[in-house]
């Protein structure tokens, strides 16, 4: 999805009206969705981290920075006049059913957008793109420390 400069012009569910009267109109820009979206999403339990490549390496910055870059956001977003799409790359936790935790996604993200910006989500498309192992990333970082190779003594793993 295309991150575009589309708003969201929803004064009926912005909670400030009584009545029929509308006394001004609320925009919502594509970056507070996908800031809400992304933070419900790294609450979910059995997510290790939201995007890839790049957008994974920013995502703990750009997905929570204010007017950060719609080109590096982890959660991509379009806007509507009154509803929201979402495409998030996701990776997992080893050991988790990924069928549900793909709903506790969905769950989490529709209360989120919906209660905090009155948007309907209507789709939310999960691209589950690997699994976390957690020995590969332990390894890896206790390797990067020089953690006893440069002790004098062997590491055995």
């Amino acid at each position: 999805m295309a991150d575009s400069t589309a708003r969201s012009g929803n004064p009926a569910s912005s909670g400030g009206n009584r009545g029929n009267g509308v006394r001004g109109r609320t925009t919502i820009a594509d970056g507070v969705v996908a800031t809400i979206a992304a933070i419900a999403i790294r609450e979910t339990g059995g997510v290790h981290s939201v995007g890839k490549g790049t957008a994974k390496a920013l995502g703990a910055v750009t997905g929570r920075v204010p007017g950060a870059s719609g080109k590096e956001r982890t959660v991509k977003v379009e806007v509507g006049e009154k509803q929201t799409a979402i495409d998030v790359d996701v990776e997992v936790e080893y050991g988790v059913p990924i069928h549900e935790l793909a709903d506790r996604i969905r769950g989490n993200v529709v209360d989120a957008v919906e209660t905090m910006t009155g948007l309907e989500v209507v789709e939310i498309n999960i691209n589950v793109f690997d699994v976390h192992i957690p020995d590969e990333d332990d390894e890896e970082e206790d390797g990067a420390d020089g953690g006893g190779a440069g002790r004098g003594g062997a590491r055995v793993v």
